[in-house]
């Protein structure tokens, strides 16, 4: 499944991938030796923590390797007529003052940051939508109602 990155979420994913593949698999290679070193290894605690971080890191460079060989590249020259991956929406709630979502792909997804997955249930209601339309999101809290005000 493709995944949508914006320019520096790719840059961020892969910079990740570096860290992983070089210093921390090094600084794991490292715990492992010096593990070893203290003998027996069926009883020995400081190995299988080794082993578990090593398994834990190996893991998620084969995540990153496939989100980035499955990325697609989110389009800083998107259209502002509608909403689209990586649309900036300003969106009033009822009475409440207007906010700001840029719609991401999951990966960047940071809904405190302004930031909303085109998967999540309000980014998916955004998707395809022009200025001046109403959208309706079924949140935990019920029903909420959203006017689209400016897309950029």
């Amino acid at each position: 499944m493709s995944q949508y990155l914006s320019p520096e979420g790719l840059e961020k994913l892969k910079n990740e991938l570096n860290e992983l593949k070089t210093t921390t698999r090094k600084d794991i290679a490292e715990r492992i030796e010096s593990a070893k070193a203290l003998g027996d290894l069926s009883e020995n605690a400081e190995y299988q923590e080794a082993k578990d971080a090593q398994s834990q890191n190996e893991a998620r460079i084969a995540e990153l390797e496939d989100i980035l060989r499955e990325a697609v590249l989110i389009s800083e020259n998107h259209r502002t007529d509608i909403v689209d991956i990586g649309s900036t929406v300003m969106v009033e709630a009822g009475d409440a003052a207007k906010v700001s979502y840029t719609i991401v792909g999951s990966e960047e997804a940071d809904p405190l940051g302004g930031k909303i997955s085109n998967e999540s249930p309000l980014g998916k209601a955004f998707l395809g939508k022009k200025i001046g339309e109403q959208v309706s999101v079924r949140t935990p809290g019920g029903v909420q109602d959203y006017t689209i005000r400016s897309i950029s």
